[in-house]
C-alpha cells in the first residue's frame, strides 16, 4: 500500500527545494495531510465510502457528458421484463429510460447536497464560533434563537419555506435546505470553542497583546475545522435525503431531474402494483447508497480524527 505521508513528504520538499525553509513549513503539512490519508485508507468504512462516492461522481459526470437520451423524448412502453440493450432497465409509463433518468438526476442531487452542506456549515460555524468566544448575554441571545429553531422539526420547517416560496428552482432548494439545518452544528461548534478560548495557548497569546481577531482566525478556526469538516461529511447525507423527501412530496427543484422528483413520479402512476419495477428501484437504490457512501465517510473521518475513537 502506498504511504502518502511519505510520498507528499518528499514530492513537496522536491518541488520547492530552492527555498529550504519553505520546504520544510510545507513538507510538515504535507506529511500531516498523508498522515491522515494513511490513518483513513486503513478503515475499511473509509475504502467503501470513497468507492460509492468516486462511482456516483462518476456517474453524474457521465450523465452530463455522453448521455444519449433525452429525458423528456417518449418511446414505446418497455417493461422491466421485456428489456433489452437499448433499456436495460425498461422505461416508464411515456417510455423515457429509467436508467438514463436515474443517471441524470445524480448530477441534481450530488449538487443539493455538496452546495446545502455548505451553506449549513457555514452558517453553524459562523454562529457558532460567535457565540462561544463573545459568550455573556449575546451568548445568550445567539442560543436563544437557535434554540427555536431546534424545537421546530427540520423537515416541517423546510416544507413550510418550501410552500411559501412560489419558484422552486435548484438553488432555491439548496438554500432552503441550507438555511434550516444550521442549528445542530452551532451547538457543536460553541462547544468546542468555549473549551479552546480557556486553552493556554488562548491565554498566551491573550497576555501578549493578541486581538480577539487573530485569536479566532489563528488560534480558534483551526482547532474547530476538523470537528466541522467530519460533520460536513454527514450532513451532505442529510441534505440529499432532505432534497428527496422534498421532491417526493412535490415541493423541490422543478427545473432539474431529480432522484426524489423521479420516485414521485413513479409513485403517482402505482409502479409498485402495476410495474415497471425498476422505476421506483433504481432512483431508491441510488439514495440509499450514497447516503451509505457518505456515512461511511463521514464515521471513518470520525475515528481518524479522534484518537479515542481510534482503533490500535
Amino acid at each position: 500500500m502506498v504511504k502518502f505521508e511519505r510520498v507528499l513528504d518528499k514530492a513537496t520538499r522536491r518541488i520547492f527545494s530552492r527555498n529550504p525553509v519553505l520546504a520544510d513549513k510545507l513538507g510538515l503539512t504535507a506529511k500531516g495531510i498523508g498522515r491522515v490519508t494513511d490513518t483513513f485508507l486503513k478503515t475499511w468504512m473509509g475504502k467503501t465510502g470513497l468507492i460509492i462516492i468516486a462511482f456516483f461522481i462518476i456517474v453524474a459526470i457521465y450523465a452530463r457528458l455522453f448521455v444519449e437520451y433525452d429525458r423528456y423524448e417518449t418511446g414505446q412502453y418497455v417493461a422491466l421484463l421485456d428489456m433489452c440493450w437499448e433499456h436495460p432497465f425498461g422505461t416508464d409509463n411515456m417510455g423515457r429510460d429509467v436508467l438514463t433518468r436515474t443517471a441524470e438526476g445524480t448530477e441534481a442531487s450530488l449538487i443539493v447536497g455538496f452546495a446545502a452542506m455548505i451553506i449549513s456549515m457555514g452558517l453553524g460555524t459562523i454562529v457558532g464560533m460567535a457565540s462561544g468566544y463573545w459568550g455573556g448575554w449575546k451568548d445568550e441571545v445567539i442560543m436563544r434563537v437557535n434554540d427555536m429553531f431546534l424545537s421546530i422539526p427540520w423537515l416541517v420547517l423546510m416544507m413550510v419555506l418550501a410552500a411559501v416560496l412560489e419558484t422552486r428552482s435548484l438553488w432555491t432548494v439548496i438554500v432552503v435546505i441550507g438555511v434550516t439545518g444550521w442549528s445542530t452544528t452551532s451547538r457543536i461548534v460553541r462547544a468546542q470553542v468555549l473549551s479552546l478560548k480557556e486553552r493556554q495557548f488562548v491565554e498566551r497569546a491573550r497576555a501578549i497583546g493578541a486581538g480577539d481577531g487573530y485569536i479566532v482566525t489563528k488560534h480558534i478556526f483551526p482547532n474547530v475545522v476538523p470537528l466541522v469538516f467530519a460533520n460536513a461529511i454527514l450532513t451532505i447525507a442529510i441534505c440529499i435525503l432532505s432534497e428527496a423527501t422534498l421532491s417526493f412530496l412535490r415541493l423541490g427543484p422543478q427545473d432539474v431531474e431529480t432522484w426524489g422528483h423521479i420516485l414521485s413520479e413513479a409513485y403517482d402512476q402505482s409502479v409498485m402494483l402495476n410495474g415497471p419495477y425498476a422505476f421506483i428501484i433504481m432512483p431508491g437504490l441510488c439514495i440509499v447508497f450514497v447516503v451509505l457512501g457518505f456515512t461511511f465517510v463521514g464515521y471513518a473521518m470520525d475515528e481518524v480524527l479522534n484518537p479515542k475513537l481510534r482503533q490500535r
